[in-house]
């Protein structure tokens, strides 16, 4: 049975990916820090897919968290064959107005997490000679947006390296890059969202679909929907005050998952 280990599990994005694997009919890895909220998601996929869903707690923005993981990852008697880094968080406030402690954190979880969960999970797949890698990251990553942006940057820049080095492997390795998505994220973060036009936001499983035909397709970025494509495009034109500027008026108070 081909085995996903998904991180940040529980909610938005990574329920999405949760749901959809199970249909597939994979078995599950369910990471994240809530234990009660972790069972009922993998007793809820169970009984309705007829899969496994292994429950692990762990924070990601501690070395104990980020290291059970990485055992996890690492057991070649229960291979992963698909592993999702999806787990990230926002804070709210410029640069300044965060503390340093909760920026550390963030750096912790978008970039030490990702890159030592893709470096556990990697050489086993590199052996088998087929596995894949999704790291969540966001249309974020493309505009000036303080260390969130910044963390976002890493990631597709790290995948996108990695990927290249990992041609002809057999393993897949994709940054994906979301905008606005309906999920816990910006309520966690005491973000409003008020301000954001309608169409700006995307549906969590749509966008997973599209994600996991992107993999398929041995995309190494993925932004999957057309107006965030569209979007993204412009902004490479657009002059970096301009990006600058919009960025300090939405996009650091809002900040797309």
């Amino acid at each position: 049975m081909t085995t996903a280990l998904i991180t940040g599990a529980t909610a938005g994005i990574g329920a999405a990916f949760a749901r959809r694997l199970a249909a597939d009919g994979y078995d599950l890895v369910l990471v994240a820090r809530d234990a009660g909220r972790l069972r009922e998601q993998a007793t809820e996929l169970h009984d309705r897919h007829g899969i496994e869903a292994e429950v692990l707690q762990a924070d990601l923005s501690d070395d104990k968290g980020i290291g059970a993981v990485e055992e996890r990852l690492g057991d070649r008697r229960r291979p992963v064959d698909l592993l999702v880094n999806n787990a990230g968080f926002g804070n709210k406030g410029r640069y300044l107005e965060v503390s340093m402690a909760d920026e550390l954190a963030m750096l912790k979880v978008h970039c030490e997490a990702v890159l030592r969960l893709t470096s556990a999970a990697a050489p086993a797949m590199r052996e088998r000679g087929r596995g894949g890698i999704v790291n969540v990251a966001s249309v974020a990553a493309f505009l000036p947006r303080g260390t969130y942006g910044a963390s976002k940057a890493w990631v597709v820049q790290f995948s996108q390296g990695a990927a290249k080095d990992l041609a002809g492997s057999g393993v897949r390795l994709m940054a994906l890059c979301p905008g606005f998505v309906r999920t816990e994220f910006h309520q966690r973060a005491g973000m409003g969202t008020d301000n954001i036009p309608g169409w700006m936001w995307l549906d969590a499983d749509k966008l997973v679909g599209a994600a996991l035909a992107d993999l398929a397709r041995g995309r190494t970025v993925s932004i999957p929907d057309p107006r965030y494509k569209v979007l993204m495009g412009a902004a490479k034109l657009a002059p970096r005050g301009l990006l600058g500027g919009i960025s300090s008026r939405t996009g650091r108070k809002y900040g797309p998952q």
